[in-house]
């Protein structure tokens, strides 16, 4: 039986791509793609595959907060991560996210497809070069209390985290979580409060250092 995979990278290049090298493997196929995390989880929940290949810099929801969100629910599915991002903050948050493994896409295709077949096979995998800054940072600790103001926010704030340090509108917040404006106002107050932010720009420091955003995006269109 093959494995049902649903790929999730905002880059349409690189989402085809994936599908046909995927596609080729005669244990694997791919069920789906979604652009961004929102379709991800939405899709996740209505597919129900048994695994999601996730890039992390994706716009409206980025992957760290879409595995958040999937293993709050019922779902069976393995988590192998996708991303460019080599840093052991990122990767430790992926994992405590939920994930099961991290590949770096500078890796090759045969890496990815081993890390897909030994995370259906219950392994953690990461990419060789990630193991030796993980077990760092894990001795160093000193992402503690930046990890405790993280777990403050609620899903929905870290959401808006991600939305407004990458340049989106309170209007266009509003438009894509279907909120008013009065309610992301008010998200973004209790951000602000609970981070001890002042402006935007501190907001953007953080969500870059945390995880929750990266520069990496496209933004909307007008």
């Amino acid at each position: 039986m093959k494995t049902r995979v649903i790929v999730a990278d905002d880059h349409r290049i690189v989402r085809e791509g994936l599908v046909a090298l995927l596609n080729h493997e005669h244990d694997i196929e791919v069920v789906a793609e979604a652009r961004d995390g929102m379709e991800l989880v939405r899709l996740a929940r209505q597919l129900r595959p048994d695994a999601l290949l996730v890039d992390l810099a994706m716009p409206c929801m980025n992957g760290i907060e879409a595995i958040r969100r999937l293993r709050s629910e019922p779902l069976n599915c393995k988590i192998l991560c996708l991303s460019v991002n080599e840093q052991p903050q990122q990767v430790q948050a992926a994992l405590d996210a939920g994930a099961n493994g991290y590949v770096l896409k500078e890796n090759s295709f045969d890496e990815l497809a081993r890390g897909v077949r030994r995370v259906m096979a219950g392994q953690l995998y990461l990419s060789g070069e990630l193991v030796g800054g993980l077990l760092q940072g894990q001795r160093g600790g000193p992402e503690t209390s930046s990890r405790c103001e993280t777990a403050r926010l609620t899903p929905r704030e870290r959401q808006m985290v991600q939305l407004l340090s990458e340049g989106y509108t309170a209007q266009q917040i509003a438009h894509q979580l279907h909120l008013s404006a009065k309610t992301v106002a008010t998200h973004r107050e209790h951000v602000f409060a609970k981070l001890q932010i002042q402006g935007i720009a501190e907001l953007t420091r953080f969500a870059l250092r945390e995880g929750l955003s990266s520069l990496d995006v496209r933004l909307p269109r007008a």
